[in-house]
């Protein structure tokens, strides 16, 4: 009886220490002065990036407080962790990673891809993700070679899907292409792959000298025409076409920049981030090396090491 009261009072006296353990506080303002100095010097930031430096929290490092800095410029936010010394000397990035946790998955469930037209076995292990823009040249160049080249290729294995991620800043009309592309997608998934190989296929053409009208009468004609090759509900694709919802497309870049998407083409294979035009040697890498984790063999890939195989061709005589 007598151990238990003195637990019970020792317990009180443990929990009453530790509500009057002082609030999270900010570090020194000179402190302040040097983390924003050492992270711009660091990490290269330019003058429009606020550095906010937060206040102070215990950690489960000895003599290290935790501490997040943000970096703020005009359109996002982000948060970065950090450690900083008890006497003030040193600042140290960390890294956390919980090792229970599938990163790959994580990022896969922050796509959204209910709804979209997709290409290839729709109960395949290994899923493509590719953020896209129809006016991009890179992003013709990839498309070039996933279609048909790599479809071909894998075959059933693989489930191709595109999001929508339109540079608008340097490309005028990607915006209404994705909308209409959209527009044709929510009636048949083939009419939205059609269209998108002719504009990924034919880029020049419509840009050229039209003018910001042009190039989206132009877009529109297109989408009319690819309306009437499926026998679609014309009319009702012309009423999208001309409501030109952005909704949609928006809320796709949002979800891009959620997953570190800043440009085009940035394509996910089940869940690793494949940045650019990547080579097509570059992506059966990767793909093959998600289906191995899926459990799936991989395709032989015999007409790749035939060309492997084959000399190039002898430069032009002069």
């Amino acid at each position: 009886m007598i151990v238990r009261r003195a637990f019970v009072v020792l317990l009180l006296i443990c929990l009453g220490c530790s509500a009057q353990l002082p609030p999270p506080s900010s570090p020194p303002s000179d402190i302040v002065r040097l983390i924003e100095r050492e992270v711009r010097a660091h990490y290269s930031l330019p003058p429009d990036v606020k550095v906010i430096v937060g206040p102070l929290r215990s950690s489960e490092f000895g003599n290290y407080d935790a501490l997040t800095v943000t970096f703020a410029s005009p359109n996002k936010k982000q948060n970065f962790e950090f450690l900083l010394s008890r006497d003030h000397k040193t600042l140290v990035r960390i890294n956390k990673f919980d090792l229970t946790v599938d990163p790959y998955a994580e990022i896969m469930k922050k796509i959204d891809v209910n709804g979209r037209p997709t290409r290839g076995n729709k109960d395949a292990k290994v899923t493509v993700v590719n953020y896209d823009d129809f006016e991009c040249p890179f992003c013709s160049r990839m498309h070039e070679t996933l279609f048909p080249g790599l479809f071909k290729e894998y075959g059933d294995r693989v489930l191709f899907i595109y999001k929508d991620y339109p540079l608008e800043e340097i490309h005028p009309w990607a915006v209404h292409a994705a909308v209409n592309a959209n527009c044709l997608g929510a009636q048949n998934s083939d009419a939205y792959w059609d269209y998108a190989d002719y504009l990924h296929g034919n880029q020049r053409s419509i840009g050229g000298e039209k003018g910001r009208d042009g190039q989206n009468a132009e877009l529109d004609k297109l989408a009319i025409l690819q309306a009437q090759k499926h026998n679609l509900d014309v009319a009702k694709l012309q009423a999208c076409v001309k409501a030109q919802d952005e909704k949609a497309v928006r809320a796709s870049m949002r979800e891009g920049e959620t997953v570190g998407v800043d440009a085009t083409p940035v394509m996910f294979i089940n869940g690793q981030k494949l940045d650019g035009a990547v080579p097509a040697d570059d992506l059966r890498l990767a793909l093959d090396q998600a289906l191995k984790d899926a459990g799936v063999a991989p395709p032989e890939h015999k007409a790749a090491a035939a060309e492997a195989k084959t000399p190039p061709p002898a430069a032009p005589s002069k």
